[in-house]
This record gives C-alpha cells, structure tokens and sequence, in this order.
C-alpha cells in the first residue's frame, strides 16, 4: 500500500488533465485489483448514454477507448443501482444482460465519478473474465481515485470557463458595441501587429481615415436609432471589401478608420471604390458624404 500512495502522490501532483491523471491510476487500479481491464466513462444522463474515455487493457478481454453504449443496459448503471461496488459473480447476478454473456464476465468493480455537488459525470470500472475475490481494500481505493478524478474534471472545467471568460473579456475591451468593428484599442494592436509585419516584409503599411459629414443630420432628422442603422450598414459594406489581413475600426462618432498592407497604388483607388450605404432605409432619405484621408 505504501508503494501506492507513493506512486498516487507522483501521479496527482504532475497530472495536468483528465488523461494525465486517469492513465496511470488505471494502472494502479489493475494491480490492486487483478482484474484484467479497468477504464473511465462519461455519462450523458440526458441522452442515456456511457462512453468510455480511457481504458488499460491486460489480457484478452477488450474494452475499446471510444466505444458507446446505452447508460442504462450497461454493468456500470446496474451496480449503482443496487449499490454495489465489486461483485465477483457476475454472470450468476447480472446473466440476463447481453454485455456480460457476449463479453464472458465473472468480475466487475465499479465506483460512481461525481462532481463536488453531487453531479454524475462517469464511472471508474474493472473486470475480467476471470472470477476473483475482492478485498477490504478495494472499495476503498476505487472511491479515492474516482474522488481524484472528479476533483480534476471539475478543474478542467473552471479552467476552461475562466479561459473562455477571458477571452470574452479581452473581444469586448476591443470590440465597438454598435458595429461589431474593433474600437481603438483594438485599432492600436491591429496597427502594431500590421507595422511589424510591414517592417519584416519591407512593405508599406497603408492607413485611411474616413469622416462622415453630414451624418449628424440622420440622427437630427430621424434620430439616433436611424443613426445606429446606418452605421451598423456601414461597418457591414466595409467588412465586404476587406482582404483577409485589411482591418477597419471605429475610432468613435462618425470617424472609421481602415488600415492594410499596401502592395500597389490601386488599393487605395480600390478602397474608394468600396462605397458606403445609402442613407435610404424603412422610407428616409439623407446627405451623407464620406470624406476620406489616407496617410
């Protein structure tokens, strides 16, 4: 036992996934056990359906990584049902179930992974073909490592939603609200990224500014959800004549600003040509002139 633990300790403190952690606890869980095969499941509760994850495999009994099957009809779902955690005479108890007389089990130990509030999320299992006896041991080791496991999935998934959070975070500190277009935070950093590009390339870095005059009159006239509406439809038209390394950004008001590598002459004659929304929609009409500066 004392060998175990030492190898658990090593185990849990390198782990960094799911994997890392449940590989060589399946290991261990063989040789405290015997049994030929021991592997992790997910459970989708919902859809009724055990999927095993991972799997260690030893003699000629073959549980597949990958492999589904129906939650309910499975030895997992029946020793939580009855409560049990190793049985050793398998096809005398559950011999009316198809899995064990195709597979030819004798023994089955299985622990329930759950989450800190109680959450099912999958199973920590071991069989065999052969039959053999359990230990006082053996209940307890599985309920460790299954805890293990559980403790990591939920782990994992705060990472994954702080990771998620962030980035989240990081869209709307450089995104504009209204158009969807990067703000001028986001402005700066595609400008630096494009600058160095620009430097390692020997290329030149082409930027324009464009000002709506007379924009001010829509919101005058038919007010600022008009207003938004044309900008929305502006930001749209200009996403339509961008290349995939061009970026277009709202500075704020009425200004955009558009910036790209500049490979010829033509872009910018081309970055005219792109033409802006009419301000005619739902039955108004107004004057918006685009005034453009390239720098």
């Amino acid at each position: 036992m004392a060998a175990l633990l030492e190898q658990l300790s090593e185990s849990v403190s390198t782990a960094r996934s799911v994997e890392d952690l449940t590989r060589p606890l399946l290991e261990m869980l063989a040789a405290a056990t015997g049994l030929e095969s021991t592997y992790l499941t997910s459970i989708d509760e919902a859809r009724g359906i055990l999927k095993v994850l991972h799997a260690r495999n030893a003699g000629t009994l073959r549980i597949p990584e990958g492999i589904t099957a129906e939650w309910g009809r499975t030895p997992c779902k029946r020793a939580l049902d009855e409560g049990r955690t190793y049985v050793d005479d398998v096809a005398e108890r559950w011999g009316d179930m198809p899995v064990v007389r195709d597979l030819g089990l004798r023994t089955y130990a299985s622990m329930p992974v759950r989450t800190s509030k109680g959450q099912l999320c999958g199973t920590l299992c071991a069989t065999s073909t052969q039959a053999r006896p359990g230990t006082p041991e053996t209940g307890q080791i599985l309920a460790l490592f299954a805890h293990l496991i559980g403790q990591q999935i939920e782990r994992e998934e705060l990472i994954g939603e702080l990771t998620a959070a962030n980035e989240r975070l990081a869209r709307h500190a450089t995104t504009d609200a209204l158009t969807g277009l990067p703000n001028r935070r986001g402005l700066m950093e595609a400008l630096t990224r494009l600058l160095a590009q620009g430097r390692r390339r020997q290329a030149e870095v082409l930027v324009a500014f464009v000002d709506l005059d007379g924009f001010k009159s829509i919101n005058d006239r038919h007010g600022h959800e008009m207003g938004d509406r044309f900008l929305q439809a502006m930001a749209q038209r200009l996403r339509t004549v961008l290349r995939g390394e061009d970026v277009v950004a709202r500075l704020g008001g009425r200004r955009v600003r558009r910036g790209h590598p500049r490979h010829a002459p033509r872009d910018a004659g081309a970055f005219r040509a792109g033409g802006l929304p009419p301000a005619h929609r739902a039955g108004h009409a107004g004057a918006v002139r685009a005034a453009g500066r390239i720098a």
